[in-house]
């Protein structure tokens, strides 16, 4: 899958917030076999916190090369996301960004109209955005429009597990791209990562459902296989569903001939 100037061979892409330790971050990055983790920005008001999660990621076991998508979580406006994005590319060294804003707190939900201003005003600035956003297809056509790389349409919402919410939407978004389309938020199981897969999406983003597991990298596990089986699936094309029954063995008249 090939995002801006970046290929990837895992459409598994991780969150990096609520884990105990370091240790099974590392642990469930290296289960995953993802290739690009996502860092919030603008809610580590600790640089030393930041700059400890990017050196654990950067330490990983030889052979295992991660790239780092910083995020904008927690910004309330486009000022605040163009901000934090402008900070990780002089922190960090990276002009990707994941744009995320969501002033209410209760559901943190995305704000689209803040969202398009943002995108607009960073992509002109040489950004490569990856915008979160509602399961909206008419706000990603025109996110899309204003030239950002990706659009990452939320499942439910953040941390809430509760898989998709969706599937019409959704289905809609995937039809009409013509840019990467990234599952984001509330995927709580490895069938719910399958669906989306199975629907067409390009990849996913998990953070809570691996990251509060009781083995983080053992359900890394299972969603990097949830995510293989779905992508296959899609590409074989399942065949479609019927409301009939349809005998698989067919092949018995032979049980009904008179002797």
């Amino acid at each position: 899958m090939k995002i801006a100037d970046k290929t990837f061979n895992s459409r598994l892409f991780l969150g990096t917030g609520k884990y105990a330790h370091s240790k099974q971050l590392v642990s469930a990055v290296v289960a995953s076999e993802t290739e690009l983790v996502t860092m919030a920005v603008a809610r580590v008001s600790d640089t030393v916190a930041t700059n400890t999660l990017y050196r654990t990621l950067n330490d990983m076991p030889s052979g295992i090369q991660i790239d780092f998508l910083p995020n904008t979580s927690g910004a309330r406006n486009a000022k605040e996301a163009i901000y934090a994005a402008e900070l990780a590319r002089q922190i960090f060294g990276t002009y990707w960004v994941k744009l995320e804003i969501h002033p209410e707190r209760k559901y943190l939900l995305p704000d689209p109209l803040e969202t398009v201003k943002a995108a607009e005003h960073l992509v002109k600035k040489g950004f490569v955005v990856l915008p979160y956003c509602s399961c909206d297809p008419m706000l990603c056509r025109r996110l899309q429009d204003v030239g950002c790389d990706a659009v990452m349409p939320l499942a439910s919402p953040i941390g809430s597990l509760g898989g998709i919410s969706s599937t019409a939407m959704l289905q809609i978004i995937i039809e009409q791209a013509q840019v990467p389309v990234i599952v984001d938020a509330g995927l709580g199981a490895p069938s719910h990562a399958t669906q989306a897969m199975e629907m067409g999406a390009d990849a996913v983003l998990v953070n809570t459902a691996i990251a509060v597991a009781s083995e983080p990298d053992k359900m890394a596990s299972a969603f990097k296989q949830g995510v293989q089986a779905g992508r296959t699936a899609y590409e074989l094309r399942l065949t479609p569903q019927s409301e009939e029954a349809s005998a698989t063995t067919p092949m018995t008249d032979f049980l009904r001939e008179e002797s």
